[in-house]
């Protein structure tokens, strides 16, 4: 029984290092993985929110769901001709009548409340600390950086790898991935880009979206993030992520040919490496890329050192 019960473990392990492997570093980045059901992991207090009320609807329709079929299995056992050869011949009954007009405007509003409450705290943007423009081209996203002292800091965010050619795809994904010290999995396919939308951790930042051609929309999933990019028209949201890590989204308004190849990634660093990024960015912006890339290995490798000393001493 025990030689069985390892065997099982092992075979379990084994499967979980197959499929688990391949995603563990996004996983670990990003807040999905391979198999993955439901919402992404909140990044942000918004999507704490919505997370809340996605769970809180859930919960009703499920309800109501079992409750119409309780009330079928009833009708089905009660009524049927063999139970009840005799039918009633009632029209109605002023009490059900009642009942199922007020119970679903009583659950709308259940469900309105927290609703607006969510929708105006998505609108209405706070105090904020900084302002990024990001806007919608055919096909992929350029980011500005409006305040005074990034001195107009601006670039454009292309796609890497080839969506046509699965080859050609992995060779410049594995080329990337060795230029930023990291593994394949994490420059992940059709999400991955050349240059990432670096942001500061604990920020709020005020972001303005347009378009520069055709409807697009911006949204990042973690964040609790989605708004149409308008051409001729500057819509506004905002975020404030709580942790350090790269998020991915993607268009999300069927904008043309490749719409399905203009990937969103925002990269939360600290306050420090965002300075230092930030200063190097306004004269080289790829040698302030590795040069923060470098700063996150460094700061995986110290991270990594204290967890296996830690474990050694435990």
């Amino acid at each position: 029984m025990k030689a069985n019960f390892k065997r099982l473990m092992g075979a379990v392990a084994g499967a979980a290092a197959l499929f688990g492997s391949a995603g563990a570093g996004l996983a670990q980045e990003a807040g999905f993985h391979p198999w993955m059901i439901g919402l992404q992991e909140a990044a942000t207090e918004v999507m704490d929110d919505i997370r809340w009320f996605n769970d809180l609807t859930f919960w009703i329709m499920f309800a109501v769901v079992l409750f119409v079929l309780a009330l079928l299995i009833i009708v089905m056992v009660k009524f049927n001709a063999k139970a009840n050869p005799v039918p009633s011949r009632t029209s109605h009954n002023t009490f059900i009548e009642v009942v199922w007009t007020v119970a679903p405007i009583l659950i709308l509003v259940v469900i309105a409340i927290p609703s607006f409450r969510l929708l105006y705290k998505e609108l209405e943007i706070p105090q904020y600390d900084m302002t990024v423009k990001a806007i919608g081209y055919q096909w992929y996203w350029g980011y500005e950086y409006t305040d005074e002292n990034m001195n107009g800091l601006a670039m454009d965010s292309l796609m890497i790898g080839d969506s046509m050619d699965a080859e050609k795809d992995l060779a410049a994904r594995t080329e990337v991935a060795a230029a930023r010290g990291v593994t394949v999995d994490e420059v992940p396919r059709l999400l991955a880009v050349d240059n990432e939308l670096v942001i500061p951790v604990d920020t709020t930042v005020r972001l303005q979206v347009v378009a520069e051609d055709v409807i697009h929309a911006f949204a990042m999933p973690a964040f609790g993030v989605k708004i149409d990019a308008m051409p001729g028209r500057l819509n506004e949201t905002w975020f404030r992520a709580r942790q350090t890590g790269v998020y991915y989204g993607q268009c999300s308004e069927l904008c043309g040919l490749n719409h399905a190849f203009m990937p969103i990634a925002v990269r939360v660093v600290t306050r420090e490496q965002f300075d230092a990024w930030a200063e190097a960015a306004q004269s080289d912006l790829d040698t302030a890329n590795k040069q923060l890339m470098a700063a996150i290995a460094s700061e995986r490798k110290v991270a990594g050192s204290a967890s296996e000393i830690t474990v050694a001493r435990n």
